[in-house]
């Protein structure tokens, strides 16, 4: 089975990418979905993030305070480095597992964070998807209702907008508008199901 790896940087529309994938019958295994479950409330996990950023960062329902914790750790490179260990290999081991019980020409792990986490030579093939960083800056100001501020923090906490294209086997434009999106997935699509 072919491993596509998707990335690119936030707000660069990834998920509308991976959608379009899950509509053409592909399975895409999401970094950032694993991330949600792995924290479920009860989950050592969330025990651990508890331990180490305290108290305020869970909700009164029980549930990890995400906001608060952005918060946190793009402002705090070593508190970035804390949860990163946390988490990081939860999520691999989730997402290898649930690559494993796949029978399908090929499979697209969507990882945010693919090439920070040294994780590009785990699959066959690097997706970026990319729209300039001025356009990623307003969709996530608006998306997370942050200020671009904190937009410009999240992005420095990543690679480079050059990095990522350097590293990249395939490209997605994703700068336009849906209906220009859609053929490029579409060609991608043909070209995966012919490599595999």
């Amino acid at each position: 089975m072919l491993v596509i790896g998707l990335t690119g940087g936030i707000g660069c529309g990834k998920s509308a990418v991976t959608d379009l994938f899950t509509r053409l019958g592909v399975p895409v295994i999401d970094a950032d979905e694993t991330a949600r479950q792995v924290v479920e409330p009860g989950t050592p996990a969330l025990r651990q993030i508890s331990e180490r950023f305290g108290k305020q960062v869970i909700l009164v329902d029980g549930r990890l305070d995400r906001r608060r914790l952005r918060h946190i750790v793009f402002s705090d490179p070593q508190a970035r480095r804390d949860l990163e260990g946390i988490l990081h290999p939860l999520i691999r081991q989730q997402m290898r597992q649930h690559l494993e019980t796949l029978q399908t020409p090929y499979a697209v792990l969507s990882i945010p964070l693919l090439l920070e986490t040294g994780q590009a030579d785990t699959v066959d093939r690097v997706l970026v998807v990319d729209c300039p960083e001025a356009l990623q800056i307003e969709r996530v100001c608006r998306r997370d209702d942050i200020d671009p501020a904190q937009a410009r923090d999240i992005l420095t906490a990543q690679v480079s907008r050059q990095q990522r294209l350097q590293a990249a086997d395939d490209l997605i434009d994703n700068s336009g508008t849906l209906e220009r999106l859609i053929p490029q997935v579409e060609a991608l699509h043909r070209k995966y199901l012919s490599q595999s």
